[in-house]
């Protein structure tokens, strides 16, 4: 149960964060973001606030923020329809009655034979007893589609996306994957005020029992300076020396109370999952000391080397070093996750940071569907100096979140057949 709650808590916290980021710089625009939701698929929980519907769906594969414009509006009135229509205090249209129109007895019912819900606000039309006749109605910025009793709020060009400047709308599509970003550097920043900040130097903190390092005589604080003829100013450097020299006696010099004692000490061979050749480890832990203004610099440093991290095997599994197998879905996830969890709630939180800059990292891609495919024809707008059309961008990210959806099974499918086949 404590796993699964993790990774619920851990699974809305990353897509929160991201479609937050991408809601509040819409709104910023000025653009009308239709609905906040988390997850996909059928409506669990919902509310609707300030022209917005924030809902919870079933499947935890992802979120979304909808806005006016980014895609085709799914009401759309032409000449010879029939609707209904209902009017505010001030005169102007405030309900617009696509159908069951028997429901609304109160709603002119007019035949449609102009509109213009994007500049104007217009809608002219005649009464069906009525064909010579032709009236003229203004519309209400804030006025409803009303279809199978569902209530839609129309959107002026004003509030749609398109209408906005490229630096808005680039903006508003990259404040997703900077959240992702800025999340993660906040939780590295927790870590190190909470658990103190690594020291560079080869100080050892913690003695596994029973471990190489306890056999040695090594203790806490003592500092490694020197393995044989190598000399060690860095954690980085020690711990190489260790991995690289499996069942191998290291004669290690350290530093302990200001004298210098030499140690032999014999790595245990161990090989981790997945891999066939052996690392040596001798049972220790980095030392870490605390510091709050040095805990803003680990976060920022954890965040920059974990983007190169994820980076570099992006690029290797373009490049076709990394096979399609070593990516991991929401089952996949959530099997790490148990395993992390079991480690302590830091390391939970150590995860779900390295995670946040995944979603960052792939959300940035220039791929159909995601942001970074978004950003991708706003800069060829900015480049060419006009938009391009409309259906052809629908159709590109239409087939492309297809494609998405099918490596999203691909990539489940390999999850299930590692834990259970």
């Amino acid at each position: 149960m404590t796993t699964v709650i993790a990774f619920i808590f851990m699974f809305g916290l990353l897509v929160f964060v991201h479609e937050l980021g991408h809601l509040i710089f819409a709104k910023r625009a000025g653009m009308l973001a239709r609905e906040f939701a988390i997850g996909f698929g059928p409506k669990l929980f919902a509310f609707t606030k300030n022209d917005t519907l924030y809902t919870i769906r079933l499947l935890p594969i992802g979120g979304y923020v909808r806005v006016a414009g980014e895609d085709p509006e799914i009401i759309e009135l032409k000449p010879g329809h029939h609707i209904g229509l209902e009017f505010n205090d001030a005169g102007k249209v405030s309900k617009i009655i696509v159908n069951n129109k028997s429901k609304h007895p109160n709603a002119r019912v007019i035949e449609v034979e102009e509109v213009d819900l994007d500049h104007q606000l217009i809608i002219e039309g005649y009464e069906l007893d009525d064909d010579e006749n032709r009236l003229r109605f203004e519309v209400d910025r804030k006025a409803l589609f009303v279809m199978d009793e569902k209530e839609t709020l129309i959107a002026p060009y004003d509030r749609q996306f398109a209408s906005k400047t490229t630096g808005q709308r680039a903006m508003q599509l990259f404040a997703g994957p900077m959240m992702n970003f800025l999340l993660a550097i906040f939780i590295f920043i927790i870590i190190g005020v909470v658990q103190g900040i690594p020291v560079e130097e080869a100080r050892v903190s913690q003695i596994q029992l029973d471990s190489p390092a306890e056999t040695a005589g090594l203790q806490e604080n003592d500092e490694v300076v020197q393995i044989d003829d190598q000399s060690i100013s860095t954690w980085e450097q020690f711990t190489a020396v260790v991995r690289e020299n499996p069942g191998e006696e290291l004669h290690m010099t350290i530093l302990r109370d200001g004298d210098t004692e030499t140690l032999t000490v014999v790595p245990n061979a161990i090989t981790l999952e997945g891999q066939e050749e052996q690392i040596g480890q001798i049972g220790v832990y980095q030392a870490s000391e605390k510091s709050f203004w040095g805990s803003f610099k680990y976060g920022a440093i954890q965040s920059y080397e974990t983007t190169s991290m994820i980076l570099t095997n992006l690029a290797m599994l373009i490049t076709g070093q990394l096979g399609i197998d070593m990516l991991s879905g929401p089952v996949g996830i959530y099997d790490a996750t148990d395993q992390v969890v079991q480690t302590g709630f830091m390391n939970f939180l150590m995860w779900t940071a390295i995670l946040s800059i995944n979603l960052g990292v792939v959300n940035l891609v220039p791929l159909p569907a995601l942001d970074g495919g978004r950003l991708l024809f706003v800069g060829i707008e900015l480049v060419r100096g006009k938009p391009m059309e409309p259906e052809k961008e629908g159709i590109f990210h239409f087939v492309g979140f297809a494609l998405l959806m099918l490596l999203m099974i691909i990539v489940t499918w390999n999850d299930i057949q590692r834990l259970f086949l």
